[in-house]
């Protein structure tokens, strides 16, 4: 490969196959900091000031430990809402910034994490930053399906975008 285009050329290649992501990444030959290489340079165009990189549990946390290593930041997760249910509980409880690594205080932070399905996970996660007085400069994913290029104003960045490729049988 010559550059990370052609590794997001690819993988858009073997993902339209219908390759999942660890086929994609064996078949390509990367890992998991890899890839996280390639989105710290993704975020690292986006703010000399960012001193803080916050990891969406659980899979975003591994993704965002070597981005905040890349880009000499700062590490933060964040654990969403869906993952706080309580057996005994009928709903989800806030999400919430775990206290083992460094809090927001009103910093420029990136949010990284490894896959959009919905958009909600992050858009909580960049709201729960707002509210923490933080400023979310930029998030990046492994891979987004909805093609969500901004989330209340904070560009999304993913190295590949999953786009479904098929008729829509009720036109014909």
């Amino acid at each position: 490969m010559k550059n990370i285009d052609d590794l997001v050329d690819s993988a858009a290649d073997l993902a339209e196959r219908g390759l999942s992501k660890g086929e994609i990444a064996d078949e390509l030959n990367v890992s998991r900091e890899t890839a996280s290489c390639a989105m710290a340079d993704l975020l690292s165009k986006q703010g000399e000031d960012v001193d803080l990189t916050i990891g969406i549990e659980k899979a975003g946390a591994p993704l965002a430990t070597t981005v905040a290593r890349e880009l000499d930041t700062d590490l933060g997760t964040y654990a969403p809402s869906k993952h706080q249910w309580d057996d005994d509980e009928s709903e989800a409880a806030d999400g919430s910034f775990s206290r083992n690594f460094a809090q927001i205080r009103d910093r420029d932070c990136y949010v990284v994490d490894d896959t959009i399905t919905s958009g909600n996970t992050m858009t909580e996660t960049v709201e729960a930053i707002q509210q923490q007085g933080g400023n979310p400069i930029a998030c990046v994913v492994l891979a987004d399906k909805r093609g969500i290029e901004e989330i209340h104003g904070v560009p999304v960045y993913s190295l590949l975008q999953v786009i479904r490729v098929g008729s829509d049988q009720s036109s014909a």
